[in-house]
């Protein structure tokens, strides 16, 4: 890619910054500014020598103009960043150069404030898509309601979905809102009139088709490790035979029958696939799942060419193995639901999970092969010559829904004390008896609205929706139905879809909106309102004691994920896949991408929940790993699939985010690496020093995979070019220090390559050998725009270190972004500063850098 320039490029580059001036304006200009110009740009940028057709002594000087205002604003930060005038020119003076930037500021900042006390700094703005769903949630008390993927996906404004002028509102979008409002109704509605009595309920694994199944003639036959295996009685004694007996043993001997069992060898993944599939969750809500199996050696028949393993002769494992869980529905849509370890001895393992009606459980022993069709015979890469490790599953025990209350919270929000009947035929829910049809539906449709809207104004709003469930009843529609088509208007109205703010200090209940979309993405519950009526948000002690509530809650998980899907990219995991052919050790390997995700939002938690420096955002002491991931990093080996903090050696090059799996993943594309994309990433993410795009007509710069040329060698060809040169000057180098890691973040010291040359040893998790081979050896080196050179990541990391105040600068701008629903402006540069200064004490700990911008007036004020 290339960027702007030096020589000619930096010529236009100020072109793109200015076109829109062609006459003098000299005595708007401040004080200096038109001297500086003067001495130090306009031998270049004169009438008589415009280069690149731009002539700075005939400069328009309007400040009120946004677009004037912004173009100055981009000047002036280029020559403090040190890019303008050329580096190869003579520096200004210091004194010069001084009251310069100190004149030009303090009138743009008075332009910019006086923008803003006119109009506010956030614009009227609709819930995202992910605020919709909290929403939805928290009004209704359904945390398992899946809304977001329904709604079409956000715009962003400096890589947030929180600020309005992305987040438009067509017709489309409100058919959207209005489809996944009335389906989120209709699912929390009581199912029955009497309180369910859930009880345990027992499936064996015996008993479930996508476990028997494979084991019938058909093409699991032809490679025996994709096969399952029954197990009866085998409780952990060596080389005891599985018993492979007919599937009706223990049928009526429930002592026999919980220790019967199913063993696989492989992952769960297509065509194998087994899963409690006798199991459909009756009705949405919370469950308890206990899973009980245990871990198995299965000994080898012979040693040959091909391993051939012996399902009738087991042992006990000789390690643990993590298991997956994840919920299904059709057609194989999954959601993660928690991990455990299965172990040699039989043990349950229970956790609590949300599921949907009529999804079902899948268990995946996430550790062991996935097997895949390929060139050749399929191996197993985790076999020895003595076998292979398995797991037996006996029985998934489910109880629920589990109440708190009966109706559930969300029916009686909807429907209060109504009595109620069975549904109709092919109904899913109750049907609600109101004796006064028009008397229930307004004192319901009040206490809703008083519930949805967070204002003081619900009760007014009333005679608004009425009319929508009074034509409803007179059109013959159920009270159900017409209430439900009454509470989907107010659900897609402005009162709720809508964050309404007026200009200047917002009110109690507006900060109180503020605060809890921004930590819990979601709209206040009844505590934080309860403070904003009574006054306490003003008081800046009630304040920071309600944002210490918030952030010291469970819903803050929504805040670490959600800011990370935006500021880091990780909501684009899944854009891409490790290739099959460069990377078969990584392809199909879920439990490393699902860690590696886990990992980045437990360390961003971490830096919270203590209080540690914003630094340690480049470079920590600390990472926070399980098995799998230690093993990924070369790190000492850790045991078991929970993730955990663990101090790093000296000298290691993890910590800190650079160096994560998630992050190194989502600045590659599953084939190559990029040191300008990911030096652009680091520039943008890390630095808060976005790159201009690439002038028109520049092609990328696409890595070799052949391993003719290192992308180092192309890219050096490439800044040849003067319309690229400046830009990869500053974006290069710490792409080139990330060099080091591969498409996932694993260390390489060399590239991978396809095509001829000898392939490395090895079989990949899809159970088929190696065909990459070694490639150029990797040059991590570089050289920063100031002239300081680093020779690996641990020294680059050390040189953005050595301005502590820079990296925590840019985490506050990227907070206040999101928090406040509006872009970074030239005038809140102050506020940024304030926030700052008064962090400093506590080394900018993360913790105390939110705090404090919750204090500022950068948050308070629209």
């Amino acid at each position: 890619m290339g960027r702007m320039t030096r020589g000619v490029g930096w010529f236009g580059g100020w072109l793109a910054i200015f076109a829109a001036g062609t006459l003098a304006d000299a005595e708007r200009t401040p004080p200096g500014v038109r001297e500086f110009l003067t001495a130090h740009c306009a031998d270049c940028h004169d009438a008589d020598a415009p280069k690149g057709g731009l002539d700075l002594t005939a400069l328009e000087f309007h400040p009120e103009s946004p677009g004037n205002r912004d173009r100055w604003v981009q000047a002036l930060d280029r020559v403090l960043l040190d890019e303008m005038p050329p580096r190869k020119q003579p520096r200004p003076p210091a004194a010069d150069l001084a009251a310069f930037a100190t004149s030009l500021s303090n009138v743009l900042a008075r332009a910019d404030q006086a923008a803003v006390a006119a109009e506010g700094r956030s614009t009227y703005r609709r819930l995202n898509r992910y605020e919709y769903e909290q929403a939805l949630r928290d009004l209704l008390q359904a945390p398992w309601l899946q809304i977001r993927d329904a709604l079409p996906e956000d715009g962003t404004i400096q890589r947030f979905n929180k600020v309005g002028d992305a987040l438009d509102v067509s017709h489309v979008q409100m058919a959207r809102y209005l489809g996944a409002a009335e389906a989120a109704l209709r699912q929390v509605i009581a199912r029955q009139p009497d309180r369910p009595a859930p009880r345990p309920v027992r499936f064996h694994a015996r008993d479930q088709r996508s476990y028997v199944g494979p084991m019938k003639f058909s093409e699991f036959n032809t490679y025996p490790e994709r096969a399952t295996f029954p197990v009866l009685g085998f409780e952990g004694q060596p080389g005891v035979r599985s018993g492979a007996q007919p599937i009706t043993v223990g049928t009526h001997d429930p002592a026999i029958r919980d220790r019967e069992g199913m063993g696989v060898v492989a992952g769960s993944y297509e065509p194998l696939e087994p899963k409690f599939d006798a199991f459909r969750a009756p009705a949405p809500g919370r469950y308890r799942l206990r899973f009980v199996g245990h871990t198995v050696w299965v000994h080898a028949v012979r040693s040959n060419k091909w391993f051939i393993p012996d399902l009738d002769v087991l042992s006990p494992g000789r390690r643990s193995e993590p298991i997956t869980v994840y919920s299904e529905a059709p057609p194989r849509q999954l959601r993660r639901l928690g991990a455990f370890d299965l172990t040699p001895e039989p043990e349950a393992h229970e956790l609590t999970a949300w599921l949907l009606a009529g999804e079902t459980v899948r268990v995946d022993p996430a550790r062991l092969f996935r097997s895949r069709p390929g060139k050749g015979r399929m191996q197993n890469p985790l076999a020895e010559k003595d076998g292979q490790p398995g797991v037996v599953f006996r029985w998934l025990e489910v109880e629920g829904p589990l109440l708190e209350e009966w109706p559930p919270a969300a029916h009686r929000l909807l429907f209060g004390d109504l009595p109620m009947k069975p549904a109709r035929p092919g109904g899913q829910s109750v049907e609600v008896v109101s004796p006064e049809p028009r008397r229930d539906a307004e004192r319901l449709l009040g206490q809703f609205l008083a519930a949805a809207y967070r204002n003081t104004n619900a009760a007014t709003e009333v005679p608004r929706f009425l009319p929508v469930i009074e034509r409803a009843l007179a059109a013959g529609s159920s009270f159900n139905d017409a209430m439900i088509a009454g509470y989907t208007a107010v659900l897609c109205s402005p009162g709720f879809v809508c964050v309404e703010e007026s200009p200047g200090p917002l009110d109690g209940l507006a900060l109180a909106t503020r605060l809890s979309l921004f930590l819990w993405n979601s709209i206040p519950d009844a505590a934080l309102r309860e403070d904003a009526t009574a006054g306490r948000l003003r008081d800046p002690e009630g304040l920071r004691a309600e944002t210490e509530r918030l952030l010291g809650d469970p819903k803050a998980r929504r805040f670490v994920e959600a800011f990370l899907d935006y500021w880091l990219d990780l909501r684009r995991m899944e854009a891409t896949a490790p290739d099959a052919t460069l990377y078969p050790d990584y392809y199909l390997d879920d439990l490393l991408t699902e860690s590696a995700l886990e990992e980045t939002r437990a360390f961003v938690s971490e830096l919270i929940r203590d209080d540690l420096p914003a630094r340690q955002l480049v470079a920590s002491d600390f990472v926070m790993i399980n098995e799998r991931l230690a093993r990924h990093y070369g790190l000492p080996p850790v045991e078991g699939v929970a993730l955990r903090r663990v101090s790093l050696p000296a000298e290691s090059p993890r910590g800190g985010l650079l160096t994560q799996a998630s992050v190194l993943k989502v600045t590659a594309n599953g084939t190559t690496t990029s040191p300008v994309l990911r030096g652009a990433w680091v520039m943008e993410r890390i630095l808060g020093r976005p790159l201009p795009p690439p002038p028109p007509g520049v092609g990328a710069v696409e890595p070799d995979t052949r391993g003719a040329t290192t992308i180092r060698e192309q890219l050096e060809k490439h800044r040849q070019q003067a319309s690229c040169a400046v830009c990869h000057e500053r974006m290069d180098p710490p792409g080139f220090a990330l060099e080091s890691f591969d498409v996932l973040g694993g260390w390489r010291d060399q590239y991978r390559a396809q095509g001829p040359g000898t392939p490395e040893p090895g079989i990949g998790k899809g159970g088929h050998p190696f065909e990459f081979h070694r490639g150029p050896r990797v040059d991590a080196s570089g050289e920063v725009p100031d002239g300081r050179r680093f020779q690996d990541i641990r020294e680059f990391k050390a040189l953005l270190l050595s301005d502590e105040r820079a990296i925590a600068r840019n985490l506050v701008r990227q907070l206040a972004v999101y928090a406040t629903g509006a872009p970074i402006r030239f005038g809140d540069r102050a506020a940024v500063e304030q926030i700052l200064d008064r962090s400093r004490s506590r080394d900018y700990g993360v913790r105390t850098l939110i705090l404090e911008l919750v204090q500022s007036p950068l948050f308070q004020t629209k």
